[in-house]
């Protein structure tokens, strides 16, 4: 099966061919004068998918996502905090990184920041300077676009229309009006590096050209970003890039994720719907905010709502009991060398269901439709295992690998990154205080088997608000209770 991703240069699917390996992939990140938000999440998370499915290919991939670290945005909210922005760029970064971190998001290869590739950047400008593109005005360095004549390519747009959405600020010294800064000079108490055009700082575009270049050479598989980044920034990238280099192209395929809305409207301050990771992750699980967010496809817009979070959550929720069943199953399962015509029918079913999966994702990682294949195959184990009581070992631990593979191409099944385990039989303790009970178990089942038992007698005496407050306070510690014929079960999530 040939992988195929939709080229934002080129407007078509196109089949997958990597420069060579390791595959690069670069990937704007987050400017920090703000705690992340939703938006920034979808970002992160369809790119970890991508990357995910690329080495379920079998490919290496090298990631790389910068981080801008000083701009006109940075360099405002400091200066109305009065603090120095690089030390609030640095507080914000170690921000981002925290609820990324307990988002469940895997941290990329490399984090350039803008601030620690200054020479690098200034180098590329001169280079650009030297082959003609580039000028300086007024201790300003700026990119003449008419100079460029593919101006335009990855927007689709002619530079016509661009000339009539641009103008000329009267701070501004440039030649035409759709020029765009690769080096601004230091306003007066404005942080600034030495060069030969005198003090200033970067452009924004530039960064990511110098950066990308450096961890993944002159011309590089995968750029992605947000779709709001095709124009200007990713246009500018392409510009700059190709005409410092004289390679073309810059970049092989482009991919950007789509718009992100909130209850239907757009997402911004005036209209104070901007939802933090932080504050969302106080509301649901990671693995639920990442499976709802697999559930859309990349390019495709996704509207955000809690209802829409509470279906991810009850559809996971049949993911996890269909993979808690093999595992129980496991435990009785048959040694016999012999199968099962079932088992030999629902083994032939396991294989379908996968390469099901990876047709969708072979299709511009259409999560989408591969979700729907995951889902076939949690019903098809269902019956399985309503069929045949006791299964055939291989049978199941097939079907189980195979769910677990997949899943964890869209980022399910990962390994906990909350409490430690000392950490929650430490609060798991104080919380069976609440029920004049004490432990002196630092076993974390034993500890959970107490608080169990605690809530089956709260249970028989019908004491049912207190059973649920039990049943939350569990939730809340990353503990979920499931009431079954055979008794409450518990798992981590």
């Amino acid at each position: 099966m040939t992988l195929k991703v939709y080229n934002t240069l080129t407007r078509i699917k196109e089949e997958f061919k990597p420069i060579a390996e390791p595959v690069g992939m670069y990937v704007c990140g987050m400017t920090v004068y703000a705690e992340p938000h939703i938006g920034h999440a979808r970002t992160g998370i369809a790119f970890e998918i991508i990357k995910r499915y690329l080495e379920y290919k079998g490919h290496e991939v090298r990631y790389v996502q910068n981080i801008t670290d000083v701009d006109d945005k940075i360099i405002n909210r400091a200066n109305e905090l009065g603090v120095a922005p690089i030390e609030f760029s640095k507080k914000c970064t170690r921000e981002c990184f925290r609820d990324f971190d307990q988002l469940g998001i895997d941290r990329a290869d490399f984090y350039p920041k803008a601030t620690d590739h200054i020479q690098d950047i200034i180098k590329l400008v001169e280079r650009i300077i030297e082959r003609g593109y580039g000028y300086v005005a007024g201790g300003d360095v700026y990119f003449s676009v008419n100079k460029f004549k593919d101006y335009g390519k990855l927007s689709g747009q002619k530079l016509a229309q661009i000339k009539r959405g641009t103008r000329i600020l009267p701070t501004e010294q440039k030649n035409e009006p759709e020029d765009f800064a690769l080096w601004k000079k230091a306003k007066p108490r404005e942080i600034f590096w030495e060069s030969v055009w005198g003090k200033g700082r970067p452009g924004w575009h530039i960064e990511c050209s110098a950066m990308s270049m450096k961890y993944l050479g002159e011309q590089f598989d995968i750029h992605g970003g947000g779709q709001d980044l095709v124009f200007p920034h990713h246009e500018n990238e392409v510009a700059q890039s190709e005409s410092a280099t004289g390679k073309k192209p810059f970049v092989r395929y482009w991919l950007h994720t789509g718009f992100l809305t909130v209850d239907r409207e757009k997402m911004s301050k005036s209209l104070g719907n901007i939802i933090s990771v932080r504050d969302l992750l106080k509301r649901f699980g990671s693995e639920v905010i990442r499976f709802f967010y697999a559930q859309t496809h990349y390019r495709s817009p996704i509207d955000f709502s809690n209802e829409a979070l509470e279906r991810s959550k009850k559809s996971l929720e049949r993911i996890h009991t269909a993979k808690e069943k093999l595992e129980r199953s496991l435990e009785k399962a048959s040694k016999s060398e012999e199968l099962l015509p079932q088992e030999e029918k629902f083994l032939k079913s396991v294989e379908s269901e996968k390469i099901d999966f990876e047709e969708a994702m072979d299709d511009d990682f259409n999560t989408c439709k591969a979700i729907a294949c995951l889902f076939s195959l949690v019903g098809a184990i269902n019956r399985f295992l309503d069929e045949v009581k006791q299964p055939n070992e291989k049978v199941v631990r097939e079907a189980l690998n195979v769910l677990i593979k997949l899943g964890k191409v869209i980022t399910l099944f990962k390994e906990k990154k909350g409490a430690s385990e000392k950490e929650l039989v430490q609060s798991l303790a104080k919380l069976l205080t609440r029920y004049n009970k004490t432990t002196k178990s630092e076993s974390l089942e034993e500890i959970v088997n107490e608080i169990i038992s605690v809530r089956q007698t709260a249970r028989e005496q019908k004491k049912w608000e207190e059973t649920d407050k039990i049943r939350e306070s569990l939730l809340q510690l990353g503990i979920k209770l499931e009431d079954t014929k055979e008794g409450t079960r518990w798992r981590r999530i």
